[in-house]
């Protein structure tokens, strides 16, 4: 199984870029969003990943992935452009085991060679949440220690990172555009567009497994402690932090929600 433990690195843990395995010529690559989208607009979503992957940032972007409900549609995807794109995970040390194990089938079922899996600094665990009961008092923090640090560690080196993320999924991802500005970097979100017929549809079309906690009534699945099941009516995302008024992790900060 291809997955690398890059718990305490950074870019180190990058495979060889794709500049140095395909024939790719130099590019001034756009890091304006608004012309990104301006000029990809109308692409399928499989000419946009290679677009994304193979010509503008080539070498230079990874996918930011949960393993969650939806995952598999976008790493298809992804895998049948260039099944070496880094995969980026956050291993928090709270997820459900069968997330782990779902996590483990797909990189085997779609041939994926570059999964890096990124774990919180023992260090900060060590100082902030040494009992692992943060979660309970303070959902920022225990995010920010678990999620956003090991994230920033993980995309250095990279001028672009890609995530499942879609507008149908809250009325905080309403106005979600493809490509947006994130801290310097170029954010991709391919699949924006998309609902969950869609993903359905490509599921089926593909024969993709389901995460086993799909089956069980959860649409969207992140770290046990703070999964639940959505109440009928309520959108995706609504079982996230359930009770906590917070929609986000932190690792998306929302830049395009004054437009909302």
């Amino acid at each position: 199984m291809a997955l690398i433990d890059a718990a305490d690195h950074t870019a180190e843990a990058q495979a060889t870029p794709l500049s140095q395995r395909v024939d790719v010529r130099a590019h001034s690559a756009p890091m304006d969003p608004a012309l990104l989208n301006d000029s990809l607009a109308g692409l399928s979503v499989k000419e946009l990943l290679h677009k994304v992957l193979l010509e503008i940032f080539p070498g230079r972007v990874a996918v930011v992935s949960s393993f969650g409900a939806e995952a598999a549609a976008l790493l298809d995807l992804v895998s049948r452009v260039d099944r070496d794109t880094p995969i980026i995970f956050m291993d928090t040390g709270k997820h459900f085991q069968e997330t782990l194990d779902y996590r483990d089938m797909l990189i085997e079922r779609l041939r994926l060679t570059n999964v890096q899996s990124f774990n919180p600094l023992e260090t900060d665990i060590q100082a902030e949440d040494p009992n692992g009961t943060l979660w309970e008092r303070d959902t920022d923090a225990c995010c920010d220690i678990r999620k956003v640090r090991p994230l920033d560690r993980a995309l250095q080196g990279y001028d672009a990172w890609i995530s499942g993320r879609k507008r149908y999924q809250s009325s905080t991802r309403a106005n979600l555009p493809t490509f947006e500005s994130d801290d310097g970097r170029i954010k991709i979100n391919p699949l924006a567009d998309w609902d969950a017929e869609q993903i359905d549809e490509h599921y089926m079309n593909f024969g993709l497994p389901r995460h086993p906690l799909f089956y069980e009534g959860y649409p969207s699945i992140g770290c046990a402690n703070c999964t639940s099941k959505p109440k009928p009516g309520e959108d995706a995302r609504s079982g996230r932090w359930a009770g906590n008024g917070k929609t986000e992790c932190g690792i998306h900060k929302m830049r395009f929600a004054d437009n909302i």
